[in-house]
């Protein structure tokens, strides 16, 4: 599992001039790495006396932000396994018409998975996003630059998934299944643009 590798292995193999991990991988790996700062936040705020009234809200947000960041480094594997799906699905026979039909269904089906799975990425990393934002605005004042960064790195991690989310919808032909992508990944832009701001604005640095 691309998870299990040190951070110096992965940037090695990201490097090697391999389709695979690339950057829906690791747009996966920056919002899990946001919401384990949104969980360090709430893990220096939770249980302290002094920030009592958020205690419940930091609890939530550790099991939330766990949930998260297992999910995200789950899905660097399965955004490698869809794209290397479309390749192999690109290298099926072609000798006659119908193994060129098949070829053709196979590599469409592979490439919507290609879309789907960091589709799910940015809405996780949005989840994310939500969670640092309450970090920020409830946790422990002296960690408020790790939510802020967790924040950008979940920001990150979103606009590299849509980034391929986009990508793959200019290689599948069916425009029911294009149109409803596309509007799901208007939608999450325009929200994680209007959490980024409110985000920055809780900052104040």
């Amino acid at each position: 599992m691309l998870a299990e590798l040190t951070i110096a292995e992965l940037l090695e193999q990201t490097a090697a001039g391999t389709p695979v991990p690339g950057g829906g991988s690791l747009s996966a790996m920056a919002a899990a790495a946001g919401a384990a700062l949104a969980q360090m936040v709430a893990g220096l705020t939770a249980g302290r006396p002094r920030y009592a009234d958020a205690d419940p809200a930091m609890k939530k947000l550790i099991a939330s932000a766990e949930r998260l960041r297992k999910d995200l480094l789950a899905a660097m594997d399965r955004d490698a396994a869809a794209y290397t799906r479309v390749m192999a699905a690109l290298k099926l026979p072609m000798t006659n018409d119908r193994e060129k039909a098949l070829r053709a269904e196979a590599v469409q089906e592979a490439t919507r998975e290609a879309a789907r799975v960091p589709l799910s990425v940015a809405e996780m990393a949005l989840e994310v996003m939500a969670l640092a934002q309450t970090a920020v605005r409830l946790g422990n004042p002296n960690a408020l630059s790790d939510g802020a960064v967790g924040a950008f790195l979940a920001r990150a991690g979103l606009r590299g998934a849509l980034c391929n989310v986009r990508i793959n919808l200019q290689n599948i032909r069916d425009d029911a299944f294009v149109a409803r992508m596309r509007e799901k990944t208007a939608d999450l832009e325009d929200r994680a643009a209007d959490l980024e701001g409110a985000i920055l604005a809780d900052i104040n640095l």
